[in-house]
């Protein structure tokens, strides 16, 4: 939020349980542009902000992938496209 974002976007997020996420930002080439959120999270209502100031103009893509604590059999993973608009 918002889509397109200029210079900082904000990806809210909700758990269920204590999960370890991995939260991280690519560009079209799958390269890892910044890692936001890597560890053990609270359950609730998160969020995460990329500031791309320093990143050009384009699409990029955030992939979340959460792993309950409680039970590592369950992977929730989603990735969506961002845009970045100067």
């Amino acid at each position: 939020y918002p889509n397109p974002f200029n210079p900082i976007s904000t990806v809210q997020y909700q758990l269920p349980g204590n999960s370890k996420i991995s939260l991280v930002v690519y560009n079209l080439l799958g390269q890892v542009v910044q890692v936001l959120k890597d560890g053990v999270v609270a359950a609730g209502f998160q969020s995460a902000e990329w500031n791309a100031s320093a990143a050009a103009s384009g699409v990029y893509f955030y992939r979340l992938e959460a792993t309950r604590v409680s039970d590592p059999g369950k992977t929730f993973i989603r990735t969506r496209k961002m845009i970045l608009s100067r």
